[in-house]
């Protein structure tokens, strides 16, 4: 059974909105996906910085800790591979966001996510 969200607010956000990852994207420039790959694997415990968007996501997410049921849905979306995306999702925790759904394309379009 599908499960349903017309009562919750879904937002997607990007990983490079949610967090700084300007260093990461100029190693991806410069060294390609090898070279990319290889820095974020080693760095996975080495927590992101807040991005543009960190605030308002945290301030969306703070809505629910005062409504009686979940009413928002922060939904991280990125191009990133599953094992790329491991240093997202600890920051993500060690942020303590309460974000439970990640989209990892492995460099395919978003867009089918969306």
């Amino acid at each position: 059974m599908p499960l349903d969200l017309s009562d919750i607010l879904v937002v997607g956000v990007s990983s490079r909105a949610l967090f700084d990852l300007e260093k990461e994207n100029e190693i991806f420039d410069q060294e390609g996906i090898s070279g990319y790959r290889k820095y974020q694997q080693e760095n996975e415990e080495v927590l992101l910085h807040p991005g543009t968007a960190f605030h308002l996501v945290q301030s969306l997410l703070h809505l629910n800790t005062s409504a009686k049921k979940r009413i928002v849905e922060v939904v991280v979306m990125s191009r990133n591979s599953p094992e790329t995306g491991v240093r997202i999702i600890n920051s993500v925790r060690r942020h303590e966001l309460d974000i439970t759904r990640m989209a990892f394309s492995g460099g395919e379009p978003l867009a089918p996510y969306i």
